[in-house]
């Protein structure tokens, strides 16, 4: 490659990178629930612009908001040897379990119809791993039109990841459910498929952020039951 190509190219990622690490953080603007391991919130969504608003306040109920959690799948990629493989579990399963689910169903659709058209819902969940590691599963989710949009930033993320021996990842996790906080590895996806809307279309900005999952469900046509369980009590 041309040493012009690489130099632009180098300067191109600096300029992007230095306008992310000098964005305002992000805004809390209320908390639907909180406890030492979960989360649900409203936050500024950064991504707007003056000419794109989100379709909120959403009334969704808290059995089809289950519904929704309930399709989305995570599918583990194959390691390279078998040996390394974990058979006894299968690689296409639920991103979500049972217990997540009733927690957060109706917490989240609580957020949406309090959320402006410029906010976006926010969840976090964490498992104890061991006395100072925790798992995290993370993201948001926002609506536009008939299509919700289901973020998954972290799926039992390792907290204090380190992708270089020695260097420590100090940013605390529970201010940043949107951003992931170890490589995720797998491919989500949704079930029954004739659910689910047109995919996303990626901006340059995003080649210089972590990845994170989305997918695009067309919301009116899910189909539930009963949830059968109500959300703990909101934080005062």
């Amino acid at each position: 490659m041309p040493l012009g190509i690489r130099t632009g190219r180098r300067l191109l990622i600096l300029s992007f990178t230095a306008l992310w690490a000098c964005a305002p953080s992000q805004f809390t603007t209320l908390t639907v629930y909180e406890s030492p391991h979960s989360f649900v919130r409203l936050e500024v969504d950064r991504t707007l612009d003056q000419e794109r608003k989100h379709s909120h306040p959403t009334d969704l109920s808290p059995d089809r908001m289950a519904a929704l959690l309930n399709g989305l799948i995570f599918e583990e990629p194959v390691a390279k040897l078998p040996l390394y493989d974990d058979v006894s579990q299968p690689k296409r399963h639920a991103a979500l379990t049972q217990p997540e689910v009733a927690l957060l169903a109706p917490l989240l659709a609580i957020a949406l119809k309090k959320a402006g058209p410029d906010e976006i819902v926010t969840f976090y969940h964490s498992t104890s791993r061991s006395a100072n590691h925790r798992l995290v599963t993370s993201g948001g989710l926002f609506v536009e039109g008939d299509d919700l949009h289901l973020l998954l930033a972290n799926y039992r993320s390792p907290t204090h990841f380190s992708a270089d021996s020695g260097v420590v990842d100090t940013v605390d996790d529970r201010l940043t459910p949107l951003r992931s906080i170890a490589p995720q590895r797998g491919r989500l996806d949704f079930e029954p498929v004739n659910w689910m809307g047109p995919p996303t279309e990626g901006s340059l900005l995003e080649w210089f952020q972590p990845k994170r999952h989305e997918i695009v469900v067309r919301y009116k046509l899910v189909q539930y039951h009963p949830l059968g369980q109500s959300p703990p009590a909101p934080t005062p």
